[in-house]
């Protein structure tokens, strides 16, 4: 392991140089010695030790708690052998920081006490100080240490998935009171989400400050939009958070849920790679995404229930349309879930697709 500087927020940053890591070969264009393979949400709920490790800990609290979030984020890479760590947190992480009443409820989400739904409230959100979030990135330090020649992946949620939160004052099927603010008072709108691209770009700032060697950025709920609301409203902003964290170097991936239809507006933001949910195979998106992107996914986590004849016929299938994405101009591929693992994963099924990724 090497490590070299690279400017992030203005000042020189030690940065790992992890020449040999699959993941971060597959994300910068380079041929890897083999597929990577991550998941998202890896770190939590479906492992029994990360079970025993949170017991009396509030999940808020225990984003906060240094070493806790370093176990956390070991866990899975000791189990599964998966080729990169993400960084065990939450997408409200920064916006609790910054002083916003929120609580994340156990089998709901995160709830906030007071919606933004006027421009006064919008003028009324804290900013974030990087000093706010020294417990995220002291955290980020114990794992540098820790995981050796595994590159550690930090995270930020989107202007708008943050927003959505914010309005709707919880999760929301339907995202009403999103879209009737966007539509009925555009100003508010993109003061919104500017207010909360800031906070993103700090969020992340912080984190590659700490040494993270990439980033992704998760509009978990952008797949709500259209097409044309998502160009207006949404990817100015997005862009913004890309642009922003451009000269650290780093792999930059995006990813939603349900995106299909967005997937060409997604990569116009500025990622290095595209995540991929698992209703459009990943040859498809790739000419939606077009030329020179990596991709990422897409096999669905409920597979992981089928067994394993079905489990092994489902991953073939993805890396053969990936491979098909390669020859269609796809800069890598890193084979990940289209969502997060669920909850009543069993972990030697995770485990055995990481195994089997590897040997294909």
């Amino acid at each position: 392991m090497n490590t070299t500087s690279a400017p992030a927020s203005g000042h020189d940053v030690a940065r790992r140089t992890l020449p040999d890591a699959p993941f971060l070969a597959a994300a910068t264009g380079r041929t890897p010695s083999r597929r990577p393979v991550w998941f998202m949400r890896q770190a939590g709920r479906s492992l029994p030790e990360y079970r025993k490790l949170r017991e009396g800990t509030s999940m808020l609290a225990s984003c906060f708690d240094p070493e806790m979030v370093c176990e956390i984020t070991m866990q899975p890479v000791r189990r599964h052998g998966v080729d990169a760590a993400i960084l065990f947190s939450d997408i409200v992480v920064p916006l609790k920081a910054a002083g916003i009443d929120l609580e994340i409820v156990a089998g709901t989400g995160p709830v906030v006490a007071e919606p933004v739904r006027s421009v006064a409230d919008v003028r009324a959100l804290p900013a974030l100080a990087p000093d706010q979030v020294r417990p995220v990135a002291d955290a980020i330090g114990l794992l540098l240490g820790a995981l050796g020649d595994v590159p550690l992946i930090g995270f930020a949620g989107a202007p708008f998935t943050l927003a959505s939160y914010l309005v709707e004052g919880g999760p929301s099927r339907n995202h009403e009171r999103t879209k009737a603010l966007m539509h009925s008072d555009p100003d508010t709108w993109h003061a919104l989400l500017g207010s909360l691209a800031d906070t993103t770009i700090t969020f992340l700032t912080a984190q590659l400050d700490a040494g993270v060697d990439a980033v992704q950025l998760f509009d978990s709920w952008a797949g709500a939009l259209s097409l044309a609301e998502y160009r207006e409203f949404v990817l100015p902003h997005s862009t913004r958070v890309f642009d922003a964290v451009a000269a650290a170097g780093v792999p930059r991936i995006h990813f939603g849920v349900g995106t299909g239809e967005l997937l060409g507006a997604m990569g116009e933001a500025g990622a290095d790679v595209v995540g991929v949910d698992w209703r459009i195979p990943l040859d498809v998106a790739a000419t939606r995404v077009g030329p020179g992107k990596g991709l990422q996914g897409n096999l669905d986590p409920a597979v992981l229930f089928a067994g394993p004849d079905a489990v092994r016929r489902q991953v073939e299938r993805i890396v053969g349309e990936a491979d098909r994405a390669l020859a269609a101009g796809a800069t890598g591929h890193i084979f990940n879930l289209g969502h997060g693992v669920l909850p009543a994963t069993d972990p030697d099924v995770v485990t055995s697709v990481v195994e089997l990724v590897h040997s294909l």
